[in-house]
């Protein structure tokens, strides 16, 4: 939630400030005689507040360095002609690509900081964001007494205007719709105000018969800045959609890093059954922890007919699901059913529509030997007091036999990529609060490179032996329910209090879990409550630039088909959100995996300096450690220069060009050739 009262008073202060109309210094005439190097990098000058916060996040997370500059520190160095600028070699130097502000003068009137900054900008061609201001005449814009609008923004349907769409926003759909997730808390709230000569507006909403702007670019006294007029987070749906566009506009297009928006989702436990949880016992029969279970065990596992379903839906979304699949616990139930399996023939048969990925043979815990005689359980030891694991040997072949089976079915796999069942095997606090020793072997001894971890436990990526492991995100779509009723059941023990019949785990954790007001309705509650809550927690990491793939389990595609409404509401939204140029990248585990080596690699080389980046002219330079690759951003039209010639740079999205690149054979540096 924004600061309403703050920002009033912000906006009160800079109501008497005017910004100085800057004259060009001297240096200008050698930067025009000689062209400027410019680097890639942002200063960013930060006054605490949740709209510069939610900028930083975005140029951290996908690559873009910045320097930032803390407004509240006594020992924060002095924007001056010296800090922004200097002298390399005999070229001019901007040290910086693009400035963003708190608001267009968070100096106060008259200050020489923002005097600086102004003449840096007007010398060098650099661009400016205001992170959030009011609306007035300073920005470009009428106060908005005058046809427009100031209070809380909920619900409020903005547009990206004609400018917009052929200007930094031209990747989105059109529409920006503001969150809205309560109507108990205000969620945001910002300034309309009507355009003035010199102000182009790029997202507009309507106020009375009109329109007024909330973001648009100010030309003035030969400077640009872009003018954002509401107050956001890094998390709203609103900023998450023009965050890209933001820095597209003040790098004008040309910057290190990369954003891609990723939705990929395992279905876990393919060709096995999985436990059903019990309304009356509040548990699921079968698990160790459930009392009374004992002869009330259920399954839930697809059909014949479900799979069918899979299939036609796959090829209506255009979108492809990965298949992790338990061979070995598939044959069980074939054995136990006169040897007739229709589900798994249908979805051999269809096994080129899927991407498969191995789950171990039967699902087996790969960790500790598990005592469950007590809850929870624990690790069971020898004689000696050591703790007794799962062999070398045995996880192997779980690894191998399923591997077989698929070869043996015509299934094509990757052989680098394993998720465990449970994740078991990876370090499990507090029971088991290291990797089984015998679990890096195993995975050598099978070539995998990729191993799936549970991104709640665990969300960076680690080594695991000679493997990497990828986390997953986990959906709330529960492995033990086959119903929508049984869904908003299982939902309501966790998360109601015990006054109101559940389990009470919310109040007693109310860190990390809040209480429904009401138990759910158990026939309504899961389409009505629990879908749109998934989809927009499942849309948020979408739109967040995290490549971490989703996971869900076979019993979710069976019976009501949980799954689908959560999907298509994900799906639908994105596409009406989004033009054809930014579609979802439906990404394997093994390119997540080496996405996020890529990135830990480039940000650590970030943090310690090693890289040198800047534009000179149309010519931009990238030099990087060796064998750290780059992640570079760049205009259509944009070529790589290689030893003899040219190729085009990256690959197309969003509108721009992208990729991880390096220097080629005999190069030192990564050289691109601007339009």
């Amino acid at each position: 939630m924004v600061n309403k009262n703050r920002m009033n008073r912000v906006a009160a202060a800079m109501a008497a400030a005017t910004l100085m109309s800057v004259a060009v210094p001297a240096a200008s005439a050698e930067a025009a005689a000689v062209t400027p190097r410019i680097d890639l990098r942002v200063l960013v000058v930060d006054d605490g507040g949740s709209s510069v916060e939610a900028i930083t996040a975005e140029l951290r997370d996908t690559g873009v360095p910045y320097t930032r500059v803390d407004l509240g520190s006594s020992s924060r160095p002095v924007l001056n002609a010296a800090y922004l600028s200097d002298t390399v070699d005999g070229r001019p130097r901007a040290k910086f690509q693009g400035v963003v502000l708190p608001n267009e003068n968070p100096f106060g009137a008259g200050s020489a900081e923002m005097t600086a900054l102004a003449a840096y900008e007007t010398t060098y061609g650099i661009r400016q964001v205001d992170a959030y201001t009011w609306s007035h005449p300073g920005v470009g814009l009428e106060y908005t007494d005058n046809g427009g609008y100031s209070g809380t923004l909920d619900g409020t349907q903005a547009a990206v205007t004609a400018a917009g769409k052929t200007g930094p926003f031209g990747y989105l759909g059109g529409q920006v719709t503001f969150e809205d997730n309560s109507p108990l808390v205000p969620e945001s709230y910002g300034f309309m105000g009507k355009p003035r000569t010199g102000y182009t507006s790029y997202l507009d909403a309507p106020v009375g018969s009109g329109r007024a702007s909330l973001v648009g670019e100010y030309a003035h006294d030969g400077r640009s800045e872009l003018v954002v007029t509401f107050g956001y987070n890094q998390y709203q749906q609103q900023f998450r959609l023009l965050a890209r566009g933001i820095v597209e506009w003040l790098t004008q297009g040309v910057h290190l890093g990369q954003e891609r928006n990723y939705f990929a989702v395992h279905v876990d436990d393919v060709f096995a059954p999985d436990a059903r949880w019990s309304k009356e016992l509040n548990c699921t029969p079968g698990d160790y922890a459930c009392a009374g279970g004992e002869g009330q065990e259920s399954t839930i596992r697809m059909t014949a007919a479900d799979a069918q379903y899979a299939a036609q839906w796959q090829t209506s979304k255009n979108f492809k699901l990965d298949m992790l699949f338990n061979a070995g616990a598939g044959e069980e139930w074939k054995t136990e059913h006169g040897g007739v399996d229709a589900m798994t023939a249908q979805l051999v048969a269809d096994r080129a529509k899927y991407r498969w990925m191995n789950h171990t043979y039967t699902h087996p815990f790969l960790g500790c030997v598990q005592d469950t005689t007590t809850s929870p359980w624990t690790c069971k030891k020898n004689a000696q007091g050591a703790i007794q694991y799962m062999s070398r040997a045995e996880i192997s072949a779980q690894i191998r036999d399923n591997n077989n089976w698929a070869a043996g079915k015509g299934i094509t796999t990757d052989r680098t990529e394993l998720v465990t069942g449970e994740h078991s095997g990876l370090k499990t606090a507090p029971q088991q609060p290291v990797d089984n020793p015998n679990l890096a072997g195993a995975l050598a001894d099978n070539g995998v490179k990729w191993a799936g971890s549970d991104n709640s436990r665990e969300p960076a990526q680690r080594a695991v032996g000679a493997a990497l492991t990828v986390p997953r995100h986990p959906m709330n779509v529960y492995y033990n329910t086959g119903t929508n009723a049984e869904m908003a059941d299982e939902y309501n023990w966790i998360y109601s209090s015990r006054a109101d019949g559940g389990s009470g785990a919310c109040e007693d954790n109310p860190a990390t879990s809040t209480c429904l007001p009401a138990p759910l309705d158990v026939n309504t509650g899961y389409t009505n409550y629990i879908v749109p809550q998934e989809a927009r927690t499942a849309l948020r990491h979408v739109l967040a630039n995290d490549p971490r793939p989703h996971y869900v389990h076979q019993s979710n595609l069976a019976e009501d088909r949980t799954l689908y409404p959560v999907l298509n509401q994900v799906l639908d939204t994105y596409r009406t959100l989004y033009a054809p140029s930014a579609p979802i990248v439906n990404q394997t585990m093994k390119d997540t995996g080496v996405e996020l080596t890529r990135r830990a690699a480039w940000d650590k080389a970030i943090a310690n300096n090693q890289v040198t980046a800047y534009r000179i002219g149309k010519d931009v330079t990238v030099k990087a450690p060796s064998g750290v690759v780059a992640p570079i951003t760049a205009p259509n039209g944009t070529k790589k220069q290689l030893l003899l010639g040219t190729a085009d740079f990256g690959t197309a999205y969003a509108g721009t060009r992208s990729a991880w690149t390096a220097p080629e054979m005999l190069q030192s540096a990564v050289t691109l050739k601007l339009l």
